[in-house]
């Protein structure tokens, strides 16, 4: 693990980074704000439409606001407790906007009028969709070509970050410190191996290699594009490089009892409820006993009632044919059902977090020897 790369004698140093780095995310958050503000503005001149959303209150708006602030503590918290260096706090998409910003926005109108019509199974003819599962055919936010082209591919972290205010990635490193704790409890033996499912783009390997330099990394997606992307993404970081490779997370190509950790950023949100189920079964078939399995995903209406009509909102403006069902949906029986136990849920801003252990062998199934909270 890593060691803070600042030392607690130096209150004058600690507290001008901490303050930078909210300076930082704050000023993400505008830029966030401001971009939805005029691009929702324009939408609504260009292609009028019925109201889809909700206001949100005045107390809704408060909690916003204090979960965004106690999400910036968690991560600031994290990094002077060594589970990753500072300097990963001030990692964005410096690079990725400047390149693809302007991208974004011709990209716009397309999504636009997708979204006026609802056409959300419409593809390039150059793309063929045989080989995926049909829950997948899907434009997805109405991204153009869903997750299966070089643009989407290019514009979705830029689009997350917007929709999370700057905060998706702070949000996908919730998940390293709890492996951290586990792996402390419960040493293995080396090489520690951890996999992320459905990882996309990078971003979760990104975080996880900073907080595991030492350890070998796997990811799976369904995307040929997004894998190109990531393969790019952790090609640029010190170390080795993950293994990556094209599959399907309800048919994980691994042997049984293979990896020390898994984690699965933003994906259940996405699969209809009995493919939830395969994949967690999956997960489980290849975590070692004694292994933890960390879920990152949206926060749920069964939990957070009083958050519903942000929840519809997101569902009424963004193609996601399986959010409903999933916002009822109880992961902890499904992660029960397939022989994991859960140890701790945690939220953080606008995700919840499922930490789960496979039992050892003879171990008993009881979570009392859960790992403490964050």
């Amino acid at each position: 693990m890593h060691v803070a790369p600042f030392a607690s004698d130096l209150p004058l140093i600690n507290e001008a980074l901490r303050s930078s780095y909210q300076a930082v995310q704050w000023g993400k958050n505008i830029l966030a704000i401001a971009h939805k503000t005029l691009s929702a503005r324009l939408f609504n001149s260009l292609f009028p439409t019925e109201e889809r959303t909700q206001p949100l209150s005045p107390e809704l708006q408060t909690w916003l606001k204090e979960r965004y602030e106690a999400l910036l503590n968690s991560d600031w918290q994290d990094a002077a407790a060594g589970f990753y260096p500072a300097s990963l706090l001030f990692d964005g998409l410096w690079q990725e906007f400047w390149q693809f910003y302007p991208v974004l926005w011709l990209d716009l109108p397309q999504m636009w009028q997708r979204a006026r019509s609802r056409r959300f199974q419409d593809f390039a003819d150059t793309i063929s969709l045989d080989a995926y599962p049909q829950y997948y055919r899907q434009n997805f936010h109405y991204q153009t070509d869903g997750y299966l082209s070089e643009t989407s591919a290019n514009l979705y972290d830029l689009q997350v970050e917007i929709l999370f205010g700057g905060t998706a990635d702070a949000m996908r490193r919730r998940v390293i410190a709890p492996i951290a704790r586990h792996l402390q409890i419960l040493p293995p033996t080396p090489p520690v191996r951890i996999l992320d499912v459905a990882c996309g783009t990078g971003r979760t390997l990104k975080q996880l290699r900073y907080g595991f330099p030492e350890a070998a990394l796997f990811g799976i997606d369904l995307s040929p594009t997004y894998l190109r992307k990531a393969n790019s993404l952790l090609a640029e970081q010190v170390g080795d490089l993950p293994q990556l490779i094209q599959g399907s997370a309800e048919a994980l190509p691994y042997i049984d009892n293979y990896f020390n950790a898994i984690t699965c950023v933003f994906l259940f949100h996405e699969l209809p409820a009995p493919v939830r189920q395969q994949v967690i079964e999956e997960c489980a078939r290849v975590l070692q006993p004694g292994g933890i399995f960390v879920i990152c995903d949206s926060i749920q209406a069964i939990d957070s009632p009083a958050q519903r009509p942000m929840m519809e909102n997101f569902a009424n403006l963004f193609h996601e044919p399986f959010y409903r069902n999933y916002i009822e949906d109880d992961l902890n029986h499904r992660l029960e059902k397939a022989g994991l136990v859960v140890q701790e849920v945690q939220h953080h801003f606008m995700s919840k977090y499922w930490i789960a252990v496979k039992p050892q062998e003879g171990a008993s199934s009881s979570p009392a020897g859960a790992i403490p909270p964050l």
